[in-house]
């Protein structure tokens, strides 16, 4: 299983964007993002997301992203997205000159929720690992592509069959920024089963 980004489908194709076989590149738009309801009580459902389909149980996918982002609430990383009110995502969204949120959403049914840690508004790149298990995920994030540090284990209810994943990059507000995506890689699953569940059946 390689990830070929010549198979890779847009949901809200951006008006820019370059695709090459080891690098992709977004520039946002203003005012796209992905929410639902929970909190601010609105919705949002337009940022594009850039995808490929599989029906394999058990894998993880590996992107670098790196951002020049400098408005509140820009961001970019890796997403499943299943439809407008079941999807994950796991980004860094700036805040401001002092720090940023490393995060992660997890949409149920028409229901966000958001889980984060402040960090460094300096840092600009980072990777991420989204892992399957049946319709279970975890979302993996590390500063060096070497050791990984889990962000979240959730459960998607719809997530269960054939599922969509890749990339997304969206401001919120009005502004506009260039994520970048490489080292995209896809392997065997790197979360490993718990102690004394089965094994991965391939």
């Amino acid at each position: 299983m390689t990830f070929d980004t010549s198979k890779l489908q847009w949901t809200r194709e951006p008006a820019s964007y370059v695709i090459t076989k080891d690098k992709i590149e977004i520039t946002t738009q203003p005012h796209t993002d992905l929410w639902q309801r929970t909190y601010y009580h609105f919705r949002n459902d337009n940022a594009p997301v850039l995808q490929m389909e599989t029906d394999r149980q058990f894998f993880s996918f590996t992107v670098k992203t790196q951002f020049d982002s400098k408005h509140r609430f820009d961001q970019c990383g890796v997403v499943m997205y299943l439809d407008s009110d079941n999807w994950l995502k796991a980004s860094i969204e700036y805040e401001n000159q002092d720090f940023q949120h490393l995060g992660s959403v997890v949409t149920n049914n028409g229901y966000s929720d958001w889980a984060t840690t402040e960090i460094d508004a300096n840092i600009k790149f980072i990777w991420y690992r989204f892992s399957r298990r049946g319709d279970d995920y975890c979302l993996e994030c590390s500063e060096d592509g070497v050791v990984f540090k889990q962000m979240r284990v959730c459960h998607m209810f719809n997530g269960g069959g054939t599922i969509r994943f890749g990339i997304y990059a969206c401001s919120p507000e009005d502004s506009s920024f260039v994520a970048t995506f490489t080292n995209m890689q896809l392997s065997n699953c790197k979360w490993l089963a718990h102690d004394g569940q089965q094994p991965d059946e391939e």
